[in-house]
């Protein structure tokens, strides 16, 4: 069975509402992204990322070690339609797979930069 890395951000991190669809994967521990997106909150929903030239910032997230059964059966069918995987540089240097926002679903009603929060978790502590 081929292990990929899976970065998240959102309701799939420890706690979240999708952190079910992790359930059989292994957490390697908290991550940030390189300093190469903005992080924007959709609805107050969920957080997407989304890569920049420049302006971007370090997010903050999780990895785990997933299969690519466990991603294309278990977490792809949860994610929402604002979002698709991609793969993203990490602050360490490594890649990872991850979600990250449709270009087309930035200007969308609800869709706001929350990129000065640095992470999921601290903006939802602002609400």
């Amino acid at each position: 069975m081929t292990i990929l890395k899976m970065f998240v951000n959102g309701q799939a991190m420890s706690g979240g509402t999708l952190n079910h669809a992790l359930s059989e994967a292994r957490l390697l521990g908290p991550a940030r992204t390189a300093a190469s997106y903005r992080f924007f909150s959709v609805r107050d929903e969920f957080p997407g990322l989304h890569p920049v030239m420049e302006g971007g910032a370090e997010i903050d997230g999780e990895v785990y070690e997933v299969s690519y059964e466990m991603l294309r059966e278990k977490l792809l069918p949860e994610e929402p339609a604002e979002l698709e995987l991609g793969v993203i540089a990490l602050a360490d240097g490594s890649g990872s797979f991850s979600m990250h926002m449709r270009a087309s679903a930035l200007t969308a009603p609800g869709v706001v930069d929350i990129t000065a929060h640095g992470g999921w978790h601290a903006y939802l502590a602002t609400l």
